[in-house]
């Protein structure tokens, strides 16, 4: 079962670097991009972040919220946040809640062993709660820019 654009975001609510725990409402009546990524520091993933970052100006304007979603702790998110000057919030699922709810937790392939792990996705959801578009098995180059690209042909 896996989750279908134009239907209902799944609700949740999850310790972020907010320093408080960031619900899915708390966004409602804006733009929001979920990004799930495998682990915080890592190259792909850093890369990601980082172009999210960069492009976080234009998602504003757009009245866009980014946010980073991986299994790492609170701690390992904010030394990676500060590590690069990320001016997003990452989120913090340590017990795989949501990472479940927006099946993207599942085996995954690499050197020839098999594995669970965090499937990269990433999320559009419109200001209502529903999901615009997904994106499955992203390569992380120039994927910010593509999702920013997105959000601006809906905004016209």
């Amino acid at each position: 079962m896996t989750l279908k654009e134009k239907t209902k975001a799944p609700i949740f609510s999850i310790p972020s670097t907010a320093k408080n725990n960031y619900s899915l409402k708390d966004s409602l009546g804006k733009y929001i991009v979920i990004y799930f990524y495998p682990k915080d520091d890592t190259p792909g993933c850093t890369i990601e972040t980082n172009d999210f970052n960069k492009l976080l100006p234009k998602f504003k304007k757009l009245n866009c919220e980014i946010f980073g979603i991986s299994k790492d702790s609170i701690n390992s998110h904010n030394k990676f946040r500060d590590k690069f000057k990320i001016k997003f919030n990452l989120l913090a699922d340590e017990d795989l809640k949501v990472l479940k709810k927006y099946k993207v937790w599942g085996k995954k392939k690499f050197m020839g062993k098999e594995f669970m792990g965090i499937l990269r996705t990433t999320f559009l959801i419109d200001k209502k709660g529903k999901i615009i578009k997904i994106w499955k098995n992203v390569r992380v180059k120039d994927h910010a820019k593509e999702v920013l690209k997105t959000v601006q042909n809906i905004t016209k």
